[in-house]
């Protein structure tokens, strides 16, 4: 069985970390790279870095940012918000990520997920998918949660997955920010539904709703933000409860 994965994600909005409850209510959360720093000295395995407010106002990634990150971090870290095409993503590999995340993009141009997946590999795309629960299950939201796309979340996700996407991020706009857990329902349909990884986002506030993301959603790996930023629990925390649990975490 393969380690499940602690990791910290970044959202930054104008140079700065800042962190928010359902996509809005946003409140300043600390520098990108000295934040970045911490929790790889903490033992987190990766780090997710989101420029929320990219795709919405039509703006690139801030390249400097990243790599000001990859000269302090030595852990694999992925970058999103602001990415859309392959020229786009090449600038941003280069800067010093190993990852990068696509939505809104992706959404739009579906075809950037097969180029970019065969350029640069599908270790390199991660596809993030905002899910809110509507309809009968879960639609897809672009634009920083801002537009409802009416797509159907588990449908878009298989779509990603045959275009050659290697993971997939998937944050509950129900649960983010609220700290009540997870949606294990919705990370349950998605792990059940696809073969490459899932990272569950939205909704971490206790050790036990991050073991219940990983043992019972199935996620391969666990992100969390507010937890991490206002020092309610550190990634040593989260791994040692897990690994008392019986869940295997990397030391």
């Amino acid at each position: 069985m393969l380690a499940k994965r602690i990791i910290p994600c970044l959202d930054v909005d104008g140079g700065r970390v800042v962190k928010g409850t359902n996509f809005v209510d946003i409140r300043d959360a600390g520098d990108p790279v000295e934040l970045g720093k911490r929790y790889d000295e903490q033992g987190a395995d990766e780090l997710v870095f989101l420029d929320i407010t990219a795709s919405h106002e039509r703006r690139d990634t801030v390249v400097d940012m990243v790599r000001r990150v990859a000269r302090e971090i030595f852990i694999p870290f992925t970058v999103g918000g602001g990415i859309g095409t392959v020229p786009a993503i090449e600038r941003i590999l280069k800067a010093g990520a190993d990852k990068v995340s696509l939505n809104t993009a992706a959404v739009q141009h579906p075809d950037i997920v097969r180029e970019s997946s065969r350029y640069f590999g599908s270790q390199c795309i991660v596809i993030a998918v905002d899910a809110k629960r509507g309809g009968a299950g879960w639609e897809v939201y672009i634009h920083g949660g801002r537009t409802n796309t009416g797509i159907d979340a588990l449908a878009w996700m298989k779509d990603v997955e045959r275009m050659g996407a290697g993971e997939i991020l998937l944050t509950s706009m129900d649960c983010d920010g609220t700290k009540a857990g997870y949606d294990l329902e919705l990370l349950r349909a998605a792990t059940s539904a696809l073969s490459i990884p899932v990272i569950a986002s939205g909704g971490a506030g206790t050790l036990s709703s991050i073991h219940d993301a990983l043992a019972v959603g199935g996620a391969d790996a666990a992100l969390a933000a507010s937890i991490f930023h206002y020092g309610t629990y550190t990634v040593r925390d989260v791994k040692d409860y897990l690994a008392a649990r019986g869940i295997e975490v990397r030391y």
